[in-house]
């Protein structure tokens, strides 16, 4: 087994917990990592790996909001039954994008995940976030809590979540500017996107194990491991950094830095005439 190559596996992990959380697009930045320092493994098992290892991160968000979501133990019956109600709402929000997911996901894949759609799809999401917040500047969101967004509400932020499967979207962030501009508050939108990433990412990684197969080498066992792990510990931290950020500030700086980021690739790829990895 090459150490190295385990190396690597933990960047991906490292780089997956921190960007899977921030509206920057962890697909999107695991895709570039991939052009720069690539796993010595098979296309289909990589592809699958890039999956997988988000389980690693949705055990954060599980353990992170484990009372919050939990709707049992010693609770009140009222809090019960909105956290009920807010899981309703999850599974109304997960549907356009379970099914969209079966049906396009592979051809997303094959068409779409390239730098190039990347870097675009990252400069056209940094501007709307900036556009976004320069119309928020002085708004008062009416929506401050979890309990009162509505059914159609979450059915709403859920189409709009299907977006994130062209590459350098950013899933979180389709979801918190799909929030955002139903009138909900920041903090709120980042909570209910990392909900509706449980399911999401669940069923993602599942079919994408159905699909591969289970019959790994003792090296891809290992990558697997080292990568969901590390993506656990490092979401651990920024699910609670960014929660921490998000309840006094704006999304402001995710839109530079998204608008910097796919600056910096297209131009690597084309002022130094670098070919994209097919």
């Amino acid at each position: 087994m090459d150490f190295i190559e385990v190396l690597k596996a933990v960047l991906f992990g490292i780089v997956e917990g921190i960007t899977e959380w921030l509206p920057i697009s962890s697909t999107g930045h695991l895709i570039l990592l991939e052009e720069w320092c690539p796993l010595a493994t098979s296309k289909e098992f990589f592809q699958m790996f890039l999956v997988v290892i988000q389980f690693g991160a949705i055990l954060a968000v599980v353990v992170s909001f484990f009372h919050k979501m939990n709707p049992f133990g010693r609770k009140p019956m009222k809090q019960k039954r909105e956290i009920t109600q807010n899981w309703i709402k999850v599974i109304i929000g997960c549907i356009p994008a379970g099914v969209f997911g079966v049906l396009l996901n592979d051809w997303f894949d094959e068409h779409l995940s390239d730098p190039m759609v990347v870097a675009v799809a990252l400069i056209v999401y940094g501007i709307l976030f900036l556009l976004l917040e320069n119309r928020n500047q002085d708004r008062n969101f009416q929506i401050n809590r979890l309990g009162q967004l509505s059914y159609i509400g979450a059915l709403t932020i859920g189409m709009i979540q299907v977006l994130a499967l062209v590459p350098g979207t950013s899933r979180s962030g389709a979801t918190i500017l799909g929030a955002m501009l139903l009138g909900v508050a920041r903090p709120v939108a980042a909570e209910f996107s990392f909900y509706l990433s449980v399911p999401v990412m669940c069923g993602a990684s599942l079919l994408k194990l159905l699909h591969f197969g289970f019959a790994f080498t003792q090296t891809e066992i290992v990558l697997l491991l080292a990568g969901t792990l590390m993506a656990f510990l490092v979401s651990m931290a920024a699910i609670k950094l960014f929660m921490d950020y998000v309840r006094t500030h704006d999304f402001r700086i995710f839109g530079y830095y998204r608008i910097l980021l796919g600056i910096v690739v297209i131009a690597y790829f084309v002022f130094l005439d670098k070919t994209p990895a097919v």
